[in-house]
């Protein structure tokens, strides 16, 4: 039977099936330069071509797709065309020429065979759907199409972005210009979130990525669940390594002896939920024993009167019968911070979403670092600068009739960003709702994995009319989607310049070491060539994007040119990295002041202070699942990737010995786990039985277990924690989905859950 085109009423009526690409045996499966196939044990050299005496001919500029750090460096290429290896840009004061096992494995990307490598299109065949390859027209053309339809029965409006990393403006540009701002990166509610907005009613600003840590003057640095130098923030980890040479106290509160906490002079292993009673009891010890900063409080902070009012009833000895932390070591961390005042740091952390209070946490870690008197202070946080480039001249955009803010429907109060959930919420068809997202692009983000709700997720996509995925590999993601768009790797394509604020002003160039292999594109140009479907010209300006960089770089004094030659470009400070001591700030609040006490929660209708709620425990036999990081990888984006995988192959589910011995299971002995609501991972996963985790709680890293056998390296390694989060502890003031309130026991025997290929 012939392959039949898909029409709108198959896409209407007719249930969106996962569709498992590597059946359909497309495009080449080796890759291009010799890329090797994954032998484990093998060493990194095997894989990225790398030998002492390969000849480098050239070097070009790039800054790294592997994580948000986007540290700059140099793209090596043998006369042959192939990318030998990538190193740091000594100019680059995000990375100071060293990368991360990421950055230097980045090249894994280019010479991963399982790349994506033709647009694809979901179609008909002897009844079934599935994909064939299309031309780039074909596909281009479906897509303007499909969204000209969706304009004229509902407005440009139900069409929604979901983005993540550089690809993300193109297609925000996109659906800017076509008339919707319904633009959502998950991100926001899944990660950083309850932080921004926390800080921001604290301080009126957060902390960027990166953030604005001073870490390598502090005198003391508290981490409260933030994993430095398992996130592998290249920066941090290389400023902490500082700090501890020049002698800052470490303290650490995790349920794990995390690596951060192996360097600490204090490891707090506190009862998971309980983070807001000791950040309280801390506050309290502050302000009983008069060791605050109390020059800088008087002179930036309003609300301290009422927050000593608040906090006098929470001594070390309550917080003790919550967090399980004496009372003792709670008073001694407190006055090392107060020693080390104003060079001390309560960091923030970046992966917020926990309990569903996670905006009520961060505000109690910015109170903490106001009573210190750390923000503005050298070794606390210091004043961003950046250089902020012109945008490329194109039309106004027309005025969307409704935005993201509709699909809150008077929740989440304090969001200012799309909240995904609302953006899925409204995708899925309502009696009397106009404001209906019937179309979605996903750029760059693996929604499958990444969602912790599924089955709002498998409603909300069974819903769309449309639904464009763009990115380098086929991710779970793609198997939904109606058209796939191959995205070259960051290694093949110009993107933006990297303008990122931070302690210095710098630019940073992405330039192609190659060109893009198979027949992948540039997300510029994928948006570029649907804008111009669309009658979108005016939006469109330019034939080639080293035209807008140009254009860019010469209105602050530069080129293309320039930058192609030094990657980096360093400019220098207009204004004081740090605040001048004893003279107060201004603090972009209602007050103008740090606010102890928050006017903009109290005019929301929440705790203008924070205020500690127990959360539910683990019913016997059960142990609460906590996730985390690993130096080599990045989520999920880096599963695939075989120089990484080479390193890390799977992950392991820690267990303490008391805990493995009442089970009695064995070290290395592969497990599944169940989860509170009956859910058992699809597949096993090693145990690692070490005294590093409390008996309450188990840990595992977050990005493996893929059940998409296009992954061929990533697919059923190890388990994949989303499967296990059922729970979400949604935060009542941005939105954020809170993922820590799930709890797994353990199945020993084979249930039969192994997902076929």
């Amino acid at each position: 039977m012939a392959i039949l085109t898909v029409t709108n009423k198959f896409f209407m009526n007719t249930r969106r099936d996962f569709i498992k690409i590597s059946a359909l045996g497309l495009g080449a499966t080796a890759a291009v330069g010799g890329a090797a196939q994954l032998v484990l044990g093998a060493k990194l050299e095997d894989f990225i071509g790398y030998t002492d005496d390969s000849p480098v001919l050239r070097k070009f500029p790039t800054y790294c797709e592997v994580c948000f750090w986007k540290c700059a460096g140099w793209a090596h290429v043998t006369e042959e065309g192939k990318i030998q290896k990538i190193t740091g840009n000594d100019d680059d004061p995000q990375c100071n020429g060293r990368l991360c096992p990421r950055g230097t494995g980045g090249v894994g990307m280019y010479s991963d065979p399982d790349r994506l490598k033709k647009p694809l299109m979901r179609v008909i065949k002897d009844g079934k759907q599935t994909y064939r390859e299309a031309s780039w027209d074909e596909a281009l053309d479906f897509i303007a199409a499909k969204m000209k339809k969706i304009a004229s029965e509902s407005g440009p409006e139900s069409l929604a972005l979901f983005y993540h990393g550089s690809s993300g403006h193109y297609f925000s540009h996109l659906l800017n210009s076509f008339g919707s701002s319904n633009l959502a990166a998950p991100s926001f509610a899944q990660c950083r979130g309850p932080r921004d907005v926390g800080l921001e009613a604290t301080f009126g600003e957060s902390v960027s990525s990166p953030e604005v840590t001073d870490i390598r003057d502090t005198r003391c640095l508290v981490l409260i669940g933030a994993h430095i130098g398992e996130n592998m923030h290249n920066g941090q980890v290389q400023e902490m390594s500082e700090a501890i040479d020049k002698g800052a106290v470490i303290i650490t509160v995790d349920p794990r002896l995390s690596t951060a906490a192996s360097k600490s002079k204090y490891w707090l292993p506190i009862k998971p939920a309980t983070d807001i009673a000791l950040l309280l009891s801390w506050i309290h010890v502050l302000i009983n024993e008069g060791i605050y900063n109390k020059e800088y409080v008087e002179q930036n902070a309003t609300g301290f009167e009422q927050l000593k009012q608040h906090v006098s009833s929470f001594t070390p000895e309550w917080a003790y019968g919550i967090t399980t932390i004496k009372p003792e070591i709670i008073r001694q961390t407190a006055r090392e911070m107060a020693a080390a005042a104003p060079s001390v740091i309560i960091h923030p952390g970046r992966h917020a979403t926990w309990y569903g209070d996670d905006v009520q946490r961060t505000r109690a870690i910015g109170i903490l670092n106001a009573l210190l008197g750390s923000w503005g202070s050298r070794g606390g946080f210091f004043f961003k600068e950046g250089i902020k480039l012109p945008e490329f001249p194109h039309a106004e955009y027309p005025a969307p009739k409704w935005s993201w803010k509709d699909t809150l429907d008077g929740r989440y109060p304090l969001a200012n960003m799309a909240v995904t959930t609302t953006i899925m919420e409204a995708s899925i068809p309502k009696p009397g709702n106009d404001k209906i997202i019937k179309g979605w692009f996903v750029s760059g983000t693996n929604l499958p994995i990444a969602i912790p709700n599924k089955e709002l997720f498998a409603k909300a996509v069974g819903s769309l009319e449309l639904l464009v995925v763009v990115d380098t590999m086929p991710m779970e993601i793609t198997g939904y989607a109606d058209v796939v768009l191959p995205e070259c790797t960051y290694l093949e394509r110009y993107d933006d310049v990297r303008d990122t604020a931070h302690r210095e002003p710098t630019l940073a160039l992405r330039m192609p070491a190659v060109e893009p292999m198979y027949e992948t594109k540039p997300a510029w140009w994928m948006a570029r060539e649907i804008g111009l479907r669309l009658g979108l010209d005016a939006y469109y300006q330019y034939k080639d994007f080293k035209e807008v960089l140009d254009w860019q770089l010469k209105q602050i004094g530069l080129s293309l040119e320039e930058m192609q030659k030094i990657g980096v470009k360093k400019m220098p400070r207009t204004k004081p990295v740090y605040a001048v001591p004893g003279e107060p700030m201004t603090f972009k609040t209602p007050s103008g002041k740090i606010e102890l006490y928050s006017s903009v929660l109290e005019g929301a209708g929440f705790p203008p202070m924070p205020v500690y709620t127990p959360h539910p425990e683990p019913q016997e036999g059960f142990y609460r699942l906590i996730y985390g990081r690993a130096p080599m990888h990045t989520f999920s984006r880096t599963s695939n990737n075989p120089n990484l995988v080479a390193l890390m192959p799977e992950n392991a589910v820690w267990v303490n010995p008391q805990v493995a011995e009442l089970w009695n299971i064995k070290k290395d002995q592969y497990v599944w786990l169940k989860n509170q609501d009956g859910v058992i991972s699809t597949f096993p996963v090693k145990v690692r039985v070490t005294e590093r985790i409390r008996w309450d709680s188990v840990y595992i890293v977050h990005g493996f277990g893929h059940h998409h056998p296009p992954l061929k390296y990533a697919y059923g390694r190890g388990v994949n924690d989303t499967e296990m989060i059922t729970n979400v502890m949604v935060d009542p003031v941005m939105g954020g989905t809170g993922m820590r309130g799930n709890f797994v026991t353990f199945i020993t025997e084979n249930p039969g859950k192994e997902a076929k290929a």
